[in-house]
């Protein structure tokens, strides 16, 4: 399981041209699932974003987790991130999980997110959407369940 963590001043998605879901100060994840992925994954990537310290404090400009600083989490599934372009000039998907075994994944790593005390919103599951966020600092973070990178 992969992910692209930005940390945003605010961020929202729109299905159809009618607002699904926002957050303000907070996370921005791009959920990629991979084939090989299961619970395990969602729930070690969870974990990690939970206590991601890239927010500032008094003490520091990266010293604070989501939480501690207030902010939400929105997470948008992107088989995407798991495409592999280091051949040719067409990414490659096949290392994404299909429709049926992604959607419970993200559905564990959202949950699993939301019981580390983050508060969640989400995306629209295989659905087109467009997303429009103010990355803050800029801060992206690339995360992979099996620590590929």
């Amino acid at each position: 399981m992969r992910a692209v963590v930005q940390r945003v001043s605010r961020a929202h998605v729109a299905v159809r041209s009618a607002q699904h879901a926002s957050i303000d100060n907070g996370l921005l994840i791009y959920l990629g699932v991979a084939v090989e992925d299961d619970e395990k994954d969602a729930r070690y990537l969870a974990d990690k974003i939970s206590t991601l310290r890239v927010f500032p404090d008094d003490a520091g400009p990266m010293n604070c987790d989501v939480q501690r600083s207030g902010g939400g989490v929105l997470v948008v599934s992107a088989f995407t991130v798991q495409a592999d372009a280091r051949r040719g000039r067409r990414p490659s998907l096949s290392a994404a999980a299909s429709p049926e075994p992604a959607l419970l994944l993200y559905q564990v790593f959202c949950d699993r997110l939301a019981e580390c005390g983050a508060q969640v919103a989400r995306g629209a599951f295989g659905e087109d959407m467009a997303i429009d966020c103010v990355n803050d600092g800029p801060v992206c973070v690339l995360l992979d369940s099996r620590r590929a990178f």
